[in-house]
């Protein structure tokens, strides 16, 4: 019998599916930049985290969402996994000492949605409407316009908040578009939430790939699967969050895209928990300067907003 080949890059993952999904497409896109590689030498991991053991609260009132990417980071800081694929908007602003990321796939569509059963938009649900979100920025953004409504945490992987709002449980939830075009299920959507209206998470739409700083031959491996565009997105996005110490007990959104121009442009916002109050920031530039132009955002919120501003009412 011929012995299994034994991998020689390890991809560890959540068990969710979208998750998978991700690993998968890393990959697929791993074998296609390597083709001499073959499928055998590439294998996924999949590492439990305690992000997905707790269901029964808001991931803010557990730790915050660095509880999706411990394990995976601790398993890669000890050899156990070659990279570690992540939804980035669950990755906190800074990394464990000798992690980095040197990869960022292409980005997908950075957009929220409504899952409801009987409104086409938010702003059609009836007065005093239950909306289930364990995200403390979408409570935020909702509230902000439409205070009539009553939050509820809903938390669970895509089918069990789907299910949720079937049964009534809900009148209406909100989905990242992106995971539902992984899952092959975008049709689900009530219809989609432009920025104007309900600006997305830091980072939501892209998957980051983790390796070991020291890790050269990994780092030489995911340079052709690198997305430069992207790149210099998150780097905007993420500059401002640093500033802001953004964490899920602050609501904060933010969006960076490259026009046809190629000029970068990022808006920024901070809101109230309880969606009172909303400041918001534009800045335009080189992509080259995303960095920069990130953490001037994040400075003029977070000086127009004071100290206090996040505190509970």
């Amino acid at each position: 019998m011929t012995a299994r080949p034994q991998a020689i890059l390890r991809i560890g993952t959540r068990g969710s599916a979208l998750a998978l999904a991700q690993a998968n497409e890393t990959r697929d896109r791993l074998l296609a930049a390597h083709p001499q590689l073959g499928a055998g030498a590439v294998e996924i991991v999949i590492v439990k985290t305690s992000g997905d053991r707790i269901q029964d609260r808001a991931l803010r009132d557990a730790g915050g969402k660095g509880l999706f990417t411990k394990e995976l980071e601790e398993a890669l800081s000890r050899g156990e996994i070659d990279i570690a694929v992540h939804s980035m908007k669950d990755v906190p602003t800074w990394l464990p000492p000798g992690l980095c990321i040197p990869c960022l796939l292409p980005r997908e569509d950075p957009r929220d949605v409504l899952i409801a059963r009987d409104a086409p938009s938010l702003d059609a649900l009836p007065v005093g409407a239950i909306v289930g979100t364990a995200s403390l920025r979408r409570q935020a953004q909702v509230l902000h316009r439409r205070p009539d409504v009553r939050i509820v945490t809903l938390r669970g992987n895509v089918e069990t908040r789907l299910r949720k709002v079937a049964a009534g449980e809900v009148d209406a939830t909100f989905l990242a578009l992106a995971g539902l075009r992984r899952l092959g299920q975008a049709q689900r959507a009530t219809g989609i939430i432009e920025p104007s209206l309900m600006l997305p998470a830091v980072a939501q739409g892209a998957i980051g790939i983790e390796a070991r700083l020291d890790d050269a031959a990994t780092h030489d491996r995911l340079r052709p699967l690198h997305h430069e565009a992207t790149g210099q997105c998150i780097a905007a996005e993420r500059a401002m969050l640093a500033v802001l110490d953004g964490s899920c007990h602050t609501p904060i959104a933010g969006l960076a895209e490259i026009g046809a121009d190629g000029r970068l442009r990022l808006a920024a916002q901070v809101l109230k928990p309880d969606g009172s109050a909303s400041i918001e920031t534009r800045r335009e530039g080189a992509p080259a300067d995303a960095e920069a132009l990130g953490l001037d955002a994040g400075q003029e919120l977070k000086r127009r907003a004071g100290p206090g501003f996040f505190q509970a009412p």
